[in-house]
């Protein structure tokens, strides 16, 4: 098979070729400019400045008033394990891309390791537009290098934590909401991080067997139209199909809709009544779910009802309001795509010296920064009263709290991944705590950022040096 890259061809043997990423892998799963730019920072000897880059949005996806920062524990995991192997450096080198690179370069490569510091918020905390949520310290080239993959994970975890945070709070904490997403996620890779940031954000369960049990926590589902379809061509009925599930799976719900929802409800009904069968719940996948689900509440009273079918924040929340009988929702495709968060990773500042981006639009503010966040307590609880994004040399107002904490050290981790329980409840005290114009989903408004003094006037100096 024969790949264009843009600057030459590379031949590789069609039968040893694969798609599949390991962890071995992820050193190369970058873009090429981070390692043609390395490669230039070598031979022009600037490659171990000390550089500063911060993760940020500079716009919040349309319709969204906060972001749920997600994905912090696969970063540091990757950077922690990032490795050049020969196998790999050697395939660089085939391509002919690097024949002008220094030969100092491919030294450098073959002893990669991630020796800088690393800020950031704690998973589960809420980040708004322009507010750093991940900072990385290190020598120019690393710095550089590890931008694809931290954008990667973190940009769509947050994605989909918002999402699930968001539809927590429409549901309301005592629904029971799981994650259907796997087989909508953009890669099998995806729809793993798609189910942790779920659960991470305050869904109950996942359907993805690998990523639940790998998380620790059990998997959940019901059935497909599939297996009513064949066992009732095959066996006579959709009542007989729901018999035979029942035989090996006792009192599991049921996915009632695949002929006529009401007429299933009523046998069932007719059935639980009778003492003949147990049943966890019902799940409604098509149709008026507002009718549907009353009817079917009528013959099933004490029955769990579930919904599922292309739901959202904003689907629940008419289904509510409209006055659906519906005690769960399965969440898939409107869950694990959409809107991107559109984080960005920028220089702020080379061998201690300020920089930013003056592009019309697309302005950065110059420096390392922190976060200030000040919360007040009243009648509704502790609530965030605003934000004030400073300096890391900028000492915390009265009763401001810095958001920016060190997670890892001269390339050693220096605090431990947290389990998921303790990520939902933070995301949960998180939630609770913006304002109302900021958690509610139509037309949601973002607290308002204070720039401090310090920043202000570093902005200013800044631009008059670049210019």
């Amino acid at each position: 098979m024969t790949i264009y890259s843009g600057l030459g061809y590379l031949e590789r043997d069609m039968q040893q070729s694969s798609l599949f990423v390991s962890e071995d892998d992820c050193s190369l799963l970058t873009d090429l400019y981070q390692l043609t730019m390395s490669a230039c920072y070598v031979g022009e000897g600037v490659e171990n400045k000390r550089a500063s880059f911060e993760l940020f949005v500079r716009r919040l996806p349309s319709g969204f008033g906060y972001l749920i920062a997600m994905g912090l524990a696969q970063a540091l995991e990757y950077l922690e394990k990032l490795r050049f192997n020969q196998t790999q450096i050697e395939a660089l080198k085939r391509t002919s891309i690097f024949d002008n690179a220094p030969d100092r370069f491919w030294k450098l490569l073959e002893n990669a390791r991630f020796t800088g510091d690393v800020w950031a918020v704690p998973e589960g905390t809420a980040v708004f537009e322009n507010e750093p949520f991940l900072r990385v310290e290190a020598p120019l080239w690393q710095a550089q290098l590890v931008e694809t993959y931290l954008l990667n994970t973190i940009n769509y975890q947050t994605l989909i934590a918002t999402r699930a945070a968001r539809i927590r709070d429409v549901a309301g904490e005592n629904a029971t909401l799981l994650e259907f997403g796997t087989r909508r996620a953009f890669s099998p890779q995806g729809a793993v991080w798609a189910a942790r940031a779920a659960l991470a954000a305050g869904l109950d369960a996942t359907s993805n067997v690998f990523a639940a049990l790998q998380l620790g926590t059990q998997p959940s589902g019901t059935m497909a139209h599939a297996l009513v379809m064949a066992l009732s061509a095959l066996d006579g009925s959709e009542d007989q199909a729901f018999t035979a599930f029942h035989r090996y799976f006792p009192g599991a719900a049921l996915l009632i809709d695949t002929y006529d929802t009401v007429a299933a409800a009523k046998k069932l009904a007719e059935k639980l009544n009778s003492g003949e069968i147990e049943l966890a719940g019902v799940r409604l996948d098509s149709g008026d779910l507002v009718n549907l689900s009353n009817q079917v509440r009528s013959y099933l009273p004490n029955v769990p009802i579930f919904a599922s079918g292309d739901l959202d924040e904003w689907e629940i929340s008419r289904l509510k309001k409209s006055g659906a009988q519906i005690d769960g929702y399965g969440l898939g495709t409107k869950l694990v795509t959409g809107s991107p968060v559109n984080g960005v990773y920028k220089l702020v500042e080379i061998d201690s010296i300020p920089v930013m981006k003056q592009s019309s639009g697309k302005t950065t503010y110059p420096g390392r920064k922190q976060i200030f966040r000040r919360y007040v307590k009243n009648d509704n609880g502790i609530k965030l009263e605003n934000d004030r994004l400073g300096l890391m040399t900028e000492e915390p107002l009265e009763g401001e709290q810095p958001l920016l904490q060190v997670f890892i050290k001269e390339g050693i981790r220096i605090k431990q991944q947290e389990d998921l329980a303790t990520i939902k409840k933070r995301t949960q005290a998180q939630v609770a705590s913006l304002p109302e114009q900021t958690r509610q989903i139509e037309n949601s408004h973002a607290p308002k950022i204070v720039i401090s003094e310090d920043l202000e006037q570093l902005t200013q100096i800044t631009k008059k040096n670049q210019n």
